[in-house]
């Protein structure tokens, strides 16, 4: 079983090397992005069947490697969908055997101040207040707060006329204030 889950990883990390366009693409990234893809796969139909939303998958490596899950649903996340969608994720992933690794599995909302990576999510926050953290200075700035006008798959719209190009942003967030 370990070592058809490994072929399948392979294959899916040599397509996804095949298919972008970074000229030079590590081991681990393709990984993480296999691993990311495939918890999607076992956690859509138990986020669904439970009326939760999955929000993001992230595989990231700080000091130990790190499986962070994101899910909401209306009115909130608690700390019991939490803990569900957990034992239920960890059963599927220790009888696939998906991730060879050693890594540490975090369940949680994304909190007020998420991360909008998803077309579905700039679509939801729209006319909502953002935080911008740009790669490289624009124009002096290299973080923009403003309100959500317009996305389309390469462009995002600030207060209606100022357009930025989404491979010149690093993060853009729910603008929360205190």
């Amino acid at each position: 079983m370990a070592n058809r889950v490994e072929e399948a990883v392979e294959k899916i990390a040599e397509e996804i090397l095949a298919n972008t366009d970074y000229e030079l693409v590590d081991v681990e990234y393709a990984k993480k992005e296999v691993y990311e893809q495939k918890t999607e796969e076992l956690l859509l139909p138990i986020v669904e069947e439970h009326g939760f939303e999955l929000v993001d998958v992230e595989y990231v490596k700080e000091r130990d490697w790190f499986l962070r899950v994101y899910i909401d649903k209306e009115g909130g996340i608690g700390l019991d969908d939490c803990q569900e969608v957990s034992g239920l994720l960890d059963e599927k992933l220790e009888e696939l055997n998906i991730i060879n690794d050693r890594y540490i599995l975090e369940v949680s909302s994304p909190g007020l101040d998420r991360a909008l990576k998803k077309e579905k999510d700039f679509k939801r926050e729209m006319g909502k207040l953002v935080d911008i953290t740009l790669y490289k200075a624009i124009d002096g700035e290299k973080m923009i707060t403003g309100k959500l006008t317009g996305y389309t798959k390469d462009i995002i719209t600030i207060d209606e006329t100022r357009e930025i190009a989404l491979k010149d942003i690093a993060l853009v967030r729910l603008h929360i204030d205190f």
